[in-house]
């Protein structure tokens, strides 16, 4: 269920992007704006991130075979470090065609945009903010780190576009210059939504430890269990969007194995329950003297 809506997000995306590209190069080629020219070129680049997106999500949503027997959810981690990577890249683009303009001086030979460009410009950023808004809830809702990355991609375009309109009316106004310096600024904006984006993603395929609030709260249903006395061990790690848990819990060494085993049981239920986003819980039990702690 998670999975479709994933994928529905992602194909609303990619028909958006594709819409903006033909609006953005088209107008941007009329009203004489190499801004709006290229930032219809990088919602170009949008669609590919979003195909990626798509195909993470949709690789990601599979069954575990005999193969891959935990699942694929890292796949979306995959996805997401692609999308990093396209972010970066743009952002990297954008801020060398400004240091070069301005540089260059080419800055001056540019025709003054018309007001299509501004009004192009003003529906782009509504658009995409809206996107980003509702991609991000997407994602908190399915736990989606490629859906997340998609959703910041979004929101530097919105970055991207806000410049681009500061440098159309500057440029209007008579100050040609003001497009390239705003392009630096959003440039680095965009460059720094990239690396924290690569962050999560690769944060998710080395197994880092989950939330410190989220290991306190699964350590305080632990422990309101019936019959474990103490918790010896707690240790957790992201799965692509999902979260593995290992428990080892004290309960009374002198009851049998069958009891033991309901405890352990018990736990695991308590913890899967709680925490959807928890894909598997093993549980260990150690003998205990002790009364609970």
């Amino acid at each position: 269920m998670k999975t479709n809506l994933a994928l529905t997000v992602s194909k609303i995306n990619i028909f958006n992007n594709v819409v903006l590209a033909i609006s953005k190069i088209s107008i941007g080629v009329v009203a004489h704006s190499a801004a709006l020219l290229n930032d219809g070129i990088n919602n170009a680049g949008d669609v590919v991130s979003s195909v990626i997106a798509s195909v993470g999500i949709s690789a990601a949503g599979k069954e575990s075979d005999a193969e891959h027997q935990y699942g694929h959810e890292r796949l979306e981690s995959v996805a997401a470090i692609l999308l990093s990577g396209i972010i970066m890249v743009v952002g990297l683009g954008l801020l060398v065609d400004g240091i070069s303009s301005i540089i260059k001086g080419s800055y001056h030979e540019s025709p003054v945009p018309g007001l299509l460009a501004v009004i192009a410009a003003i529906v782009s950023i509504v658009v995409k903010e809206i996107m980003f808004l509702y991609t991000r809830w997407a994602a908190k809702k399915t736990a989606s780190s490629a859906l997340l990355a998609s959703s910041w991609d979004s929101q530097s375009d919105v970055l991207a576009t806000t410049g681009g309109l500061i440098g159309i009316l500057f440029s209007r106004m008579g100050y040609p210059i003001a497009d390239s310096i705003a392009a630096i600024i959003i440039a680095l904006f965009i460059f720094r939504v990239g690396v924290q984006v690569f962050r999560d993603g690769a944060d998710q395929m080395v197994d880092r430890a989950c939330k410190e609030e989220t290991v306190q709260q699964i350590r305080t249903v632990i422990l309101d269990q019936e019959g474990v006395r103490g918790l010896d061990l707690l240790r957790t790690r992201t799965f692509g969007s999902r979260c593995y848990v290992d428990v080892e819990i004290s309960a009374d060494g002198l009851q049998s194995l069958v009891d033991a085993h309901s405890i352990a049981e018990r736990v695991h239920h308590a913890i899967e329950k709680n925490f959807p986003q928890v894909k598997h819980c093993m549980v260990h039990v150690n003998p205990s003297r002790q009364k609970k702690q």
